[in-house]
């Protein structure tokens, strides 16, 4: 079974939230649909922009805490690096996509 920790936001530069589970697409799925009444439905907090995959629920939550302790440039940085067009991954997950963490994301190449 894998865990997750993930950082959705509202739009590019927007509101962000960090947070971990053991089900990506379902979570992402519920902060779309304001499933939560609290932080992220207030600020409309639900496009995926970043992950990671974790072998267990414990090592998915320290990692949650420690992102959560950064301040917002490190947080904006980890996502430009592995998803700068701030795309929404959940799509690519549901889709079945080869994605498997968003270290394997690279952009696509623009065309010369």
């Amino acid at each position: 079974m894998a865990f997750f920790t993930y950082i959705m936001a509202s739009q590019r530069n927007g509101t962000l939230y960090t947070g971990s589970t053991d089900e990506l697409v379902g979570r992402s799925l519920q902060h779309k649909a304001k499933r939560f009444a609290g932080f992220t439905s207030k600020y409309g907090v639900d496009r995926l922009v970043w992950y990671e995959v974790f072998e267990s629920r414990s090592a998915a939550f320290k990692r949650e805490r420690q992102i959560k302790k950064w301040n917002r440039q490190w947080k904006l940085e980890l996502i430009e690096k592995t998803n700068p067009g701030w795309d929404d991954l959940t799509d690519r997950l549901r889709l079945g996509d080869d994605l498997v963490d968003a270290k394997d994301w690279t952009p696509p190449r623009e065309e010369d």
